[in-house]
């Protein structure tokens, strides 16, 4: 008995050590991920709307009910939980472990990935593509993540998703995202994702917007 005590002691130990400290668990929804190769970043929406972005390489583990999987398998709308851990210096995390736990359908139709030429594109696949069929002229009163807040006089506020090709133009410059402020005035050409969700294309700020005198 006090071997086998001493012996799930160690075993503890052992899974404590791997595991690191700052380990958190997410659970939500893939908006999207990189698929040109097995190292990129992806993003999970969890149920009351936040946006996370994480890291993965050949060492992130992937599974489902059926088996191992890479992240570029994965489809936008499955539902995850992923395990990570901090990235010193910056403020996306680690993903050491994903897990599917439901998918999208037609699931087995998905798994590789296939090229469709442009006149072979369907109705819903087309639904798929940014539109950027709506602007929006306002004022930032919050930036958090992957996310804006823009403060509208005839819409109200409005929650806009940044994506990772957003552009953002200063003066008829190209930016960085980290130019973004609050409290500026700004002009946001965005659509609607395949869940309901705003996503801007491009936000443009600076003298372009200032009312003529």
């Amino acid at each position: 008995m006090r071997r086998v005590a001493a012996l799930a002691a160690m075993a503890a130990l052992a899974a404590m050590a791997q595991t690191p400290a700052d380990s958190e668990l997410t659970r939500g929804t893939l908006l999207e991920r990189d698929t040109a190769s097995t190292a990129g970043e992806f993003a999970v929406r969890t149920a009351d709307c936040q946006v996370f972005r994480f890291r993965f390489d050949s060492r992130t583990s992937v599974r489902d009910g059926q088996g191992r999987l890479e992240v570029p398998n994965l489809a936008p709308g499955d539902q995850l939980e992923v395990t990570s851990e901090a990235i010193e210096g910056l403020a996306l995390r680690y993903a050491r472990a994903v897990r599917v736990m439901s998918e999208v359908p037609h699931t087995a139709q998905r798994r590789v990935p296939t090229f469709v030429p442009l006149h072979h594109f369907t109705l819903d696949q087309e639904r798929l593509e940014p539109r950027g069929d709506l602007a929006y002229a306002g004022v930032i009163g919050e930036i958090a993540g992957a996310r804006l807040v823009l403060h509208t006089r005839d819409q109200g506020d409005q929650t806009i998703l940044l994506r990772k090709d957003t552009r953002y133009l200063e003066n008829g410059e190209t930016v960085a995202v980290s130019a973004l402020k609050t409290n500026q005035r700004v002009y946001v050409r965005a659509g609607r994702d395949p869940y309901g969700q705003l996503e801007g294309y491009q936000v443009i700020w600076g003298t372009i917007l200032e009312p003529e005198r």
